[in-house]
């Protein structure tokens, strides 16, 4: 299941997705609701719940078992709610250059702050924000990019999860960027509570990067 982070929709996957079926795997790219292809269902009653409950119910419904959850960005926050809840079903949790929020802990989390600019209840696609993070993606891609990228509701930001006991024992793995905008080293230096790979990319791998990407993620879910 491919979770994506926040502007996008299921159609980032698109050059990843083939690769990872290939290797003979089921893929789930998940769209949230208000965003991409479902932009016109965005409101300002939108909540992380709602994008949670998007991600649940495509487990629901497709009966799915002993899966590896992937969430991108901000959505490692939604992946890692998502994990919370049917722990029994999740083979493994994948941040994807992604919010990790910290085990043995009860109190809520992931509340961001107000970063970009907010039309009233939405955050429009920066495009600065692809000289920070994205400098990896240019011309036909930085194009699709900025052409298919949709506001976000502000609540995806905002809202912060809670997690139960259940969370700490979900086996976690990790993809880092080194162009993402976090500090790889120092992250590095943390002790993170599972396997890690670094990539020499911006914050969209799997736009710059598929095959990279999909070779991370299948050596992962083997660990």
């Amino acid at each position: 299941m491919l979770i994506p982070g926040a502007w996008l929709g299921g159609w980032v996957w698109k050059k990843i997705s083939p690769l990872i079926e290939h290797a003979g795997h089921e893929v789930y790219p998940i769209t949230l609701t208000g965003i991409g292809e479902r932009v016109h269902l965005a409101s300002s009653e939108l909540r992380i719940e709602t994008a949670i409950q998007d991600v649940l119910n495509t487990i629901k419904f497709n009966d799915l078992q002993d899966f590896v959850l992937i969430g991108h960005s901000f959505a490692g926050k939604v992946a890692a709610a998502v994990a919370d809840r049917v722990s029994e079903r999740v083979r493994q949790l994948v941040y994807l250059d992604a919010y990790r929020p910290l085990k043995n802990v009860r109190t809520p989390q992931g509340s961001f702050m107000d970063e970009w600019p907010i039309d009233q209840w939405r955050v429009p696609f920066p495009n600065d924000i692809l000289d920070f993070v994205g400098k990896d993606v240019q011309g036909k891609d930085l194009e699709w990019i900025k052409t298919k990228a949709t506001p976000l509701p502000v609540r995806y930001f905002r809202d912060p999860v809670t997690l139960s006991e259940k969370f700490d024992l979900v086996k976690s793995a990790y993809i880092l960027c080194m162009g993402g905008g976090d500090n790889v080293e120092e992250i590095l230096k943390e002790k993170l509570d599972g396997p890690v790979k670094v990539m020499e990319a911006g914050h969209w791998p799997m736009i710059t990067k598929p095959v990279e990407l999909a070779d991370a993620i299948l050596s992962l879910s083997s660990i």
